[in-house]
């Protein structure tokens, strides 16, 4: 157990079952300010069932979640979203029959909600933000493309950008390479490392070329449980590790 101090995310007992089943059992887990904390594991570990419940999306049976100090457990969603922390899931979720400026747009705080949209204005300091993230995702010379005709890398860009317009402290992001070439994973692992200056980031990945690029800590789960923590270098010599995992 560690001792509570200012971390941004502090995750204690953490736990969920489905029928009986342990998905997740006793996850303990610790966070910095301005890291890239990747978990890595085997299918059905239990990793992107972690990011579903630091983002409410299911409900945990124990533990808890603490972000900035104060619990998150038992807030829906949209409130912990509010509260500073945003999800990429797998697939990209962008409206393709948008520009990219126009996707980057309505993702802006103010224009959350009926309401927010039907009084949202496109000021200057929007637009500013708009092209500070679209260059900060590589796009700034997409911004009145369509969507739908972007690259499979661009489109996972996108939606990191969608999440940056909302200045979220935490950014967790599941499987960000998945199908893209060597070259887009390449600029990916650049935009996390820059992300990561003013936040935190949280990876789910299979692909361990990309988690030497990036990550600060490695959490390795089995079976609904940590089985190693640490340093890349570290959790890649580690016994139970390739006997498990990295082996097969």
């Amino acid at each position: 157990m560690s001792e509570e101090k200012d971390f941004l995310l502090y995750i204690e007992g953490l736990g969920v079952s489905f029928d009986g089943f342990k998905a997740v059992d006793g996850f303990n887990f610790y966070m910095d300010r301005n890291q890239v904390h990747v978990i890595i594991g085997p299918n059905g570990a239990g990793k992107t069932t972690v990011l579903d419940l630091i983002c409410g999306k299911t409900k945990a049976t124990s533990g808890s979640i603490k972000f900035k100090n104060k619990e998150m457990r038992g807030l829906k969603e949209h409130e912990i979203v509010r509260a500073g922390v945003g999800r990429k899931f797998q697939n990209p979720s962008i409206y393709e029959n948008l520009t990219v400026f126009e996707n980057l747009e309505i993702s802006h705080p103010r224009g959350r909600g009926v309401w927010g949209c039907l009084v949202f204005q496109r000021t200057e300091d929007v637009s500013l933000k708009i092209r500070s993230v679209a260059a900060d995702i590589g796009l700034l010379d997409r911004l009145e493309t369509e969507a739908g005709v972007l690259s499979h890398g661009q489109k996972q860009w996108l939606e990191i950008g969608m999440l940056l317009m909302q200045e979220p402290e935490l950014l967790m992001l599941d499987e960000p390479v998945a199908g893209m070439s060597v070259r887009e994973r390449e600029a990916t692992a650049q935009l996390i490392r820059k992300i990561s200056a003013q936040r935190s980031v949280i990876v789910i990945e299979h692909d361990m070329e990309f988690v030497k690029e990036i990550a600060d800590r490695v959490t390795v789960m089995h079976l609904g449980k940590i089985l190693a923590e640490g340093s890349m270098e570290h959790v890649q010599h580690d016994p139970a590790v390739i006997e498990v995992y990295i082996g097969h």
